[in-house]
């Protein structure tokens, strides 16, 4: 038999409610356009060819079917402020305890990966050492989140529609590009197929990519726990996962099919933003330039959400009784300072670590490889539970039910099992696979150690 989640107490220790409508929908937004499409598609073209729009479909079905279960158990369990939570409702609190601090794992370790790769962006316009840049960057991000959740929701409003305006500006020129219109040779569709056929590598390397792109993917559940700040959260969140569809096929497939079609993929070398190759292509001035102030803006989006996230979910954590209690405590502006403080903590020691101890950061980044799928798994899992538990109960259908339930219930975990499978036997992230399973298994014996028959806080 699972547990229910724990109401939050009669505390004065709570969350705002200051994120707005917009707010809500550019982190949504936000949270799946990052570096991963903007640098991370150059290495998933290269294993594939055009093929590769293939791999970006499915895995944004595959998102698709997660979100949708997220979101009817988000409009049904309205109290529970983190989708961590769910899988406390569903598995009971072992899942609640470990889900929760592995998500609040792989956030942390975000966060110094991002300031770094911010770092390496900045260093070619600024003459400052790169740690020194980092760090500037950590004490940035440090204020903002300490501000209030506002501030956040602001940050990443402008920082969205930054990235939401490159993207379509991209696809408009590209589209008039590929079909001639600013270009001497005519249409150059024919390089979708043209250079090895569509699919050059054969199908099982298009297959394979779906390993790479899915993590580029991954954020879309942010809104789940910035929607319990704002004034409407069922709202948002059912927004959220009727609308994620259409942004996946722009902002992804759209984007890559320009890209497949103005450039012949032989040319997008790995690690190179393809996006600026393909301005190049256009003969768009400064095209490097510009590619590199939104990619930063990227890098600055996703660190301000690590640095969100982790400290929401710590804080729910603490709600539980699976973290200190001392991490309850909000200030003046509502925000659980303490929780930010530690993620920030965690954010520097990254930082130093990746200069003075290189191999052990390296494990550390590996070892949070694979988790974003295994609590997708989790999540998937609980949703099933749940749905299972409210029919036998005699409970009323869900506002926002799951198409074909249990069918692409079962689709969503099989292909997510399939993921990690292939994550295991492929040498790309073999290491990242094995190293993660490390953390599940630190986190499955630090419940045994410290929660386990223990009462939950209030």
């Amino acid at each position: 038999m699972t547990h229910p989640v724990s109401e939050p107490s009669g505390s004065t220790n709570t969350l705002s409610k200051s994120l707005k409508s917009r707010h809500v929908t550019m982190i949504t937004i936000g949270g799946i356009i990052g570096a991963g499409l903007f640098v991370g598609s150059s290495v998933a073209i290269s294993a594939a060819g055009p093929a590769i729009l293939i791999s970006y479909a499915l895995t944004g079905l595959l998102v698709l079917l997660i979100m949708r279960m997220l979101g009817e158990m988000a409009v049904d369990m309205p109290n529970i402020r983190s989708f961590t939570e769910f899988s406390r409702a569903g598995l009971g609190h072992w899942a609640g305890f470990s889900v929760g601090w592995l998500y609040w794992y792989f956030w942390v370790v975000v966060i110094p990966v991002e300031a770094i790769a911010g770092a390496n962006i900045l260093q070619e316009w600024l003459p400052i050492p790169n740690m020194a840049i980092g760090l500037g960057l950590m004490a940035l991000m440090t204020c903002v989140n300490l501000m209030s959740a506002r501030a956040y929701g602001e940050f990443e409003f402008w920082f969205a529609s930054i990235k939401v305006a490159a993207i379509i500006s991209f696809i408009t020129l590209g589209l008039s590009h590929a079909f001639g219109f600013h270009s001497a040779e005519g249409m150059t569709f024919s390089n979708l197929y043209s250079h090895g056929g569509f699919a050059p590598k054969g199908a099982f390397a298009v297959l394979a990519a779906v390993t790479t792109v899915i993590f580029s993917m991954m954020g879309a559940e942010v809104v789940t726990i910035a929607a319990a700040e704002s004034e409407e959260p069922a709202r948002a969140v059912a927004r959220m996962t009727s609308t994620i569809i259409g942004r996946i096929l722009i902002f992804y497939v759209g984007s890559i099919f320009v890209i497949c079609s103005v450039l012949p993929w032989t040319e997008v070398k790995s690690g190179i933003s393809p996006f600026a190759a393909a301005l190049d292509t256009l003969h768009i001035p400064y095209a490097g330039t510009i590619m590199k102030g939104i990619i930063l803006t990227a890098v600055l989006s996703c660190l301000n959400s690590a640095f969100y996230v982790a400290s929401r979910v710590l804080f729910v954590l603490a709600e539980q009784g699976d973290a200190p209690r001392a991490l309850v405590k909000t200030n003046a502006r509502q925000v659980p300072a303490r929780s930010v403080l530690l993620a920030s903590a965690a954010g520097f020691i990254g930082v130093v670590a990746n200069l003075l101890l290189p191999d052990v950061y390296a494990f550390l980044t590996n070892a949070s490889g694979a988790l974003i799928v295994v609590i997708y798994l989790a999540t998937a899992v609980s949703q099933i539970v749940t749905r299972r538990r409210r029919e036998a109960a005699g409970g009323p259908p869900p506002s926002l039910p799951m198409w074909l339930f249990p069918w692409l219930s079962y689709v969503a975990i099989a292909g997510m099992v399939l993921v990690l499978v292939a994550m295991a036997i492929t040498p790309e992230h073999k290491a990242e696979f094995w190293a993660s399973t490390v953390s599940i298994i630190v986190a499955l014996l630090l419940y045994v150690v410290l929660r386990r028959g223990k009462t939950r806080g209030a």
